[in-house]
């Protein structure tokens, strides 16, 4: 995969980027600790301008933000809730927990969006919250692009001033992914263990 993504930005240059980091957002496995370090890399050795690697990672990300985006209007709250109602274990989720997260997002939607953008896994999950509680589209827009514009260049930028050791950025992320990962794979199964029998009428 390293080497098609690499080829890709060879060949296609700022598009390719762009259609990298979308589809690492709508794919997470593609990472982009890898995409735009070696973009970075590109543009060090002057096949690039390390501003249009930026701008070009950006907005690839910010459209495949706004593919989960999209997906959690679609959803819908009130769905999600019918979901927690027949399938609460699986979803360790009751109506009542989905209208205290709703409460928490309406609050703190533009600080989660913003900072959850520069976090590895949680950068794509975070859209989906923001549709589902129907954050509205210009705010989510721009606090996801500054978060992801913040993003892309710290590693557009240690890319390239790091030259040939550009895959070092992915090497010391990916422990940082995994690690978040495996807590909220944890977290959910601790739930799912410990999910209560008629939990719904006990919340109420």
């Amino acid at each position: 995969m390293f080497d098609w993504m690499i080829g890709l930005i060879e060949r296609s240059g700022y598009l390719g980027i762009a259609l990298l980091m979308f589809l690492e957002n709508v794919f997470p496995p593609i990472p982009s600790e890898l995409i735009m370090p070696s973009a970075g890399y590109q543009a060090g050795r002057g096949e690039l301008s390390l501003i249009g690697v930026i701008l070009a990672g950006t907005a690839g990300s910010l459209l495949g933000a706004s593919f989960w985006y999209a997906a959690g209007r679609l959803a819908g709250e009130d769905r999600l809730k019918r979901w927690a109602s027949r399938h609460g274990r699986w979803l360790t989720l009751t109506p009542q927990d989905i209208d205290k997260a709703d409460d928490w997002f309406d609050r703190y939607n533009v600080w989660a969006v913003s900072l959850g953008r520069l976090l590895p896994t949680i950068r794509t999950l975070i859209s989906i919250p923001a549709g589902l509680f129907e954050m509205r589209t210009g705010p989510f827009l721009l606090f996801s692009a500054i978060g992801t514009t913040i993003w892309s260049a710290a590693l557009a930028v240690a890319g390239h001033s790091l030259g040939d050791n550009y895959h070092a950025v992915s090497d010391y992320l990916n422990p940082v992914a995994n690690v978040i990962v495996g807590a909220v794979v944890l977290a959910y199964l601790y739930r799912v263990v410990t999910w209560r029998k008629g939990r719904e009428t006990v919340d109420r």
